[in-house]
């Protein structure tokens, strides 16, 4: 089965997005050349999922960010609600995240790249995520869309790294242990 990972920055407070998705506060900052490891990360991927709520969020980026295939995991939204420019780059599918990691890796995804607030809270409640990076930026927005909360029961995390970087940016890795 494709195992789930996660980049992904959060404000101080703890969101991911504004409360009507907009990425402003994470956008509009100049990191000064800074390399995060987000191409990195990207580089070892076979694929990224994202709720449909991320997919709206980055649907207008232009260029297209991601030169990986994208699935948008949505109940909502199906193939036709795509703009046209992404349908060769993006799939819609509506399986439920272990029955989607099990279709991924049958089609020889290893790694899949899970990106958005509700999307990986299901995927962790379902113990389909390994490894999660987190970056906190030091910005408070005081509102918006949480990265954690709703999870189910406790889940266990193992500390791999913490590193800070010149423009406030603090970032850790966690392994998410095999249930």
């Amino acid at each position: 089965m494709t195992e789930g990972h996660v980049f992904i920055a959060t404000s101080l407070d703890g969101f991911i997005a504004r409360p009507d998705h907009a990425l402003d506060w994470l956008t509009g900052r100049d990191f000064g050349g800074e390399d995060h490891g987000y191409d990195a990360f990207l580089a070892d991927m076979d694929g990224v999922v994202m709720g449909s709520g991320t997919f709206r969020a980055v649907a207008g980026f232009d260029p297209w960010p991601y030169a990986l295939p994208v699935v948008v995991l949505s109940r909502s939204m199906a193939e036709a609600d795509l703009p046209p420019a992404l349908r060769p780059h993006v799939r819609v599918l509506a399986d439920p995240p272990a029955a989607l990691m099990a279709r991924l890796g049958a089609e020889g995804w290893r790694r899949a790249y899970v990106d958005g607030g509700a999307l990986i809270r299901s995927f962790l409640g379902a113990g389909l995520i390994r490894r999660m990076t987190i970056s906190t930026l030091p910005v408070l927005i005081g509102a918006g869309r949480p990265l954690f909360g709703g999870t189910g029961p406790d889940i266990a995390l193992r500390h791999e790294a913490t590193r800070s970087f010149p423009s406030g940016l603090v970032q850790s890795t966690w392994t998410v242990p095999a249930p």
